[in-house]
């Protein structure tokens, strides 16, 4: 029998703390050596790979996405987990946590248990699941929620937009104080929804209802009141949470605020808010609905914003938040006609393939972050922050085996036709990148190499997170 399954050799590995050149030993799907010049017998591994002129980086892990979840609107999601996950893996994700979304009147654990029937059997690579909360009753906070964050899920979305998912401010506060006594992580998504409905109902008076004017009436200002008002009711519970899918300086300024007063506060961002502008809802016709998500892409000033918070460390997270509607589809971006107002055009955008490249390309190549501060925001730092670590997100003994290596002078052109998803669309066609994965490995296991996928539907496995250690609270409010 080999002393190992794989030996990856000659690559450079790069961690969130460290980069240098070893040898890996791969043995029943975890890393267990690293050195020099390993199993250089003849036999000591069944399969040697060459990493020369590579680098080996921990498997991405994305950790906001949405994949084949229940809307209730007549709107279906292109992506199931089997087509989401073959899409992540091309594109060097080995792990993805998407959201068991409990709809109101609806019992939280009924939500998972639905999520997993959807899950079962179809994933390429590994997975673990956020829930949402949007009906918060006595049952789901002193029965529900409890027991299913001791039982591995144990983080969680609320909203305080949306009708169909908003909760009031009394509702978080009792949310908060739930997560602070059981130890989960609460993710928020922090737009005013008064704002908004003020806004839109001016907008359409108007007759102003294309595309374009999603991104005016989801207005910065109603960001950040909201990013305020979550860190606000956080500070009162003495409780951390994540504000999620930053899209600039406005709800920036409040996250590095908190922080700096010691608030265990964490950021999120998404390739949109570094890509897009508010110009690519401005497109000619239906066009602009292609990149219609909320928060909305801004202007230039704020993809600059967005980059000094990456770079300075304001944001600990980078995500797709995948949301993936096919444009040309009654039950799409389509879903009310090409006529419709931006109000009711589903929200979101397709990205899990193109979320790695897209980071690497514009921010390691072009110097605006290094390669360890690259692994920490893909990769590292969600393990962490969701309670996957050290399973997850790093190359060290006893971890998994989720490696991605990277050709880190590649050059490439986005292009929708060569992508893995199933939605007819990517916002960004025709980018030109640099640097791209040519090998996934998901537990030691080769998912995808040179966008052919060599493991099999059904080789991901679900993961329960441990409750995560940043979700610890500074132990300042007491009794609640």
């Amino acid at each position: 029998m080999s002393r190992f399954d794989t030996i990856i050799k000659n690559g450079q590995l790069i961690t969130a703390a460290d980069r240098y050149t070893a040898d890996i030993g791969i043995k029943g799907g975890r890393i267990v050596a690293l050195g020099q010049a390993l199993g250089e017998a003849l036999g000591e591994a069944d399969e040697v790979i060459d990493a020369q002129g590579l680098w080996v980086m921990p498997g991405g892990i994305d950790a906001h996405c949405h994949l084949d979840q229940p809307l209730g609107d007549g709107a279906v999601m292109a992506d199931d987990f089997l087509t989401g996950t073959r899409s992540a893996a091309a594109g060097g994700t080995t792990t993805v946590i998407p959201f068991a979304a409990q709809q109101k009147g609806q019992s939280l654990r009924a939500a998972v248990e639905d999520y997993h029937r959807r899950s079962d059997g179809k994933a390429f690579i590994d997975y673990a699941f956020h829930m949402i909360v949007t009906d918060p009753t006595e049952t789901v906070l002193k029965e529900e929620l409890p027991a299913l964050i001791n039982e591995g899920y144990s983080s969680f979305k609320i909203y305080l937009t949306y009708d169909d998912l908003k909760l009031n401010d009394r509702e978080v506060l009792n949310v908060l104080a739930m997560a602070r006594r059981e130890g989960g992580m609460v993710m928020v998504h922090a737009e005013n929804a008064d704002c908004i409905a003020y806004l839109t109902e001016l907008l359409e008076a108007q007759g102003q209802t294309s595309p374009y004017y999603h991104g005016v009436a989801h207005s910065a200002i109603a960001e950040r009141e909201a990013t305020h008002r979550a860190i606000s009711l956080a500070e009162l519970i003495d409780v951390p949470l994540l504000i999620v899918h930053v899209s600039g300086p406005e709800a920036i300024e409040q996250i590095r605020w908190a922080q700096g007063r010691g608030l265990r506060v964490y950021g999120e961002t998404c390739p949109q808010y570094l890509m897009l502008t508010a110009s690519d809802l401005d497109k000619e016709g239906f066009e602009g609905a292609k990149c219609v998500c909320s928060p909305p892409p801004r202007d230039k000033a704020a993809q600059e914003a967005v980059w000094q918070a990456l770079e300075s460390g304001v944001f600990q997270v980078f995500s797709s938040d995948h949301a993936p509607f096919r444009f040309d589809d009654p039950q799409g971006k389509k879903l009310h006609g090409e006529s419709a107002s931006f109000e009711h055009i589903p929200n979101g955008i397709p990205g899990l393939e193109t979320r790695l490249s897209i980071l690497f390309s514009e921010g390691v190549v072009k110097e605006r972050i290094d390669p360890t501060r690259f692994v920490a925001l893909t990769a590292t730092n969600p393990a962490k922050i969701y309670g996957l670590y050290p399973q997850k997100g790093t190359i060290a003994i006893g971890s998994d085996a989720d490696l991605t290596l990277w050709d880190p002078a590649a050059r490439t052109t986005i292009r929708n036709a060569d992508l893995h998803h199933a939605v007819d669309y990517t916002p960004y066609e025709g980018v030109e990148l640099t640097g791209k994965p040519v090998l996934t490995l998901c537990r030691g296991q080769a998912v995808s190499r040179d966008g052919a996928f060599t493991a099999p539907a059904g080789h991901g496995r679900f993961l329960t997170c441990d409750k995560p250690t940043p979700a610890r609270p500074r132990g300042q409010a007491k009794g609640f």
